[in-house]
C-alpha cells in the first residue's frame, strides 16, 4: 500500500518499493526506511572551522561524514555526485559503534567527535541518532550540517542528541527556496528551535543575481537577531557549480559589503571563500 514519508515538507506518497524524491527514503513492505543507513560515501577529519564553526570548539577537529541524498535540488550544489546519487554506489558500510569508535580512535589528532555533512543528514536522521548514542556514551560530540528543511518532529527526536548544527539559511525570499525545492518558514522554524537547545552557526551561500541584494541580506540579519543576536553567520561565495555554470563566482567586495549590513544586526558575521 501506498506511504507517506513525514521527515520533510515533500510528504513523499509513495509505492512498495518506491523512494522518496530525497532518494534514501523507501516504501518498504508499507513502512517508510532509510536507504541510506550507514552507507557511508565519504569520510575526513576536518578542522571544525570547515563546517563551518567558529565558535564551537575552535581549533579543533572533528571527523566528518556522508552518505548520499538530499530533499533539495540545488542547481549550485558543490557535492551533487553524492547529494544528487540515488543508488550509493561506491559506498561502504559502517555501523553506528563502528562510526563512533573511529572518532574515538581519532581523538589522539585533537577530533572532538562527528560531524554529519557532505549529503543532508537528516534524510537518514535515524542513522544520526543511533550513532550520537554511542558518541554520548564515549564523552563526544554530534554535530549535522544541514539544510534544515525536515519536520519539528523528527527535529524533537534529535535535539536531546545533537550539540551543534551549522543550518543553511539557502536566503531570504520563499521564491528563491521554491526553484530550490525547499520552504523558507520550513527552515526559519527548524532553525528557531534548535537555537533553543543547541549550538547553531548559519551560512547563506550568496549567488549573484539571486539572493544577493542589500535589502535582502538585511530582512534576513533582523529575523536572526529576532531569534537570538547571538547566532554567528557565515556569508560565503558563490563558485560556478553542477548546473549553474551560467555567472562569475560572487565578486568579493559585495560579499563584504552584505557582511557590513549583516553586521549592523549580528554580533558574529564571517566571510567565507574570498
Amino acid at each position: 500500500m501506498k506511504t507517506v514519508c513525514q521527515v520533510c515538507i515533500h510528504h513523499c506518497n509513495l509505492e512498495p518499493g518506491q523512494r522518496g524524491l530525497c532518494g534514501a527514503r523507501e516504501n518498504i513492505e508499507g513502512v517508510i526506511q532509510c536507504r541510506n543507513y550507514g552507507q557511508i560515501t565519504s569520510l575526513a577529519l576536518d578542522p571544525i572551522e570547515k563546517k563551518p564553526l567558529r565558535l564551537f570548539y575552535p581549533g579543533r577537529k572533528i571527523l566528518s561524514v556522508g552518505s548520499f541524498g538530499c530533499n533539495l535540488k540545488c542547481p549550485f550544489c558543490q557535492n551533487y555526485r553524492i547529494s544528487m546519487d540515488r543508488k550509493g554506489e561506491g559506498s561502504v558500510y559502517l555501523s553506528p559503534r563502528e562510526l563512533a569508535e573511529k572518532a574515538l580512535a581519532c581523538q589522539r589528532e585533537e577530533n572532538i567527535g562527528v560531524a554529519f555533512t557532505y549529503n543532508e543528514p537528516l534524510i537518514g536522521w535515524e542513522y544520526v541518532r543511533d550513532t550520537a548514542a554511542f558518541l554520548k556514551k564515549y564523552g563526544m560530540e554530534t554535530v549535522l550540517v544541514t539544510n534544515g528543511m525536515a519536520s519539528l518532529d523528527i527535529l524533537e527526536e534529535l535535539l536531546p542528541w545533537v550539540d551543534a548544527m551549522n543550518i543553511d539559511l539557502k536566503g531570504f525570499q520563499q521564491s528563491w527556496y521554491e526553484r530550490l525545492g525547499g520552504d523558507l518558514e520550513t527552515v526559519k522554524a527548524f532553525i528557531a528551535r534548535a537555537a533553543e537547545c543547541c549550538h547553531v552557526e548559519l551560512t547563506t551561500l550568496v549567488v549573484p543575481g539571486e539572493n544577493d541584494t542589500v535589502g535582502e541580506m538585511a530582512r534576513e540579519a533582523q529575523w536572526i537577531a529576532s531569534v537570538d543576536s547571538e547566532i554567528p553567520l557565515h556569508i560565503t561565495r558563490f563558485f560556478p557549480r553542477y548546473h549553474m555554470q551560467d555567472r562569475e563566482a560572487t565578486n568579493v567586495a559585495h560579499i563584504y559589503r552584505l557582511a557590513g549590513i549583516a553586521e549592523k544586526y549580528l554580533k558574529h558575521v564571517y566571510v567565507g571563500n574570498c
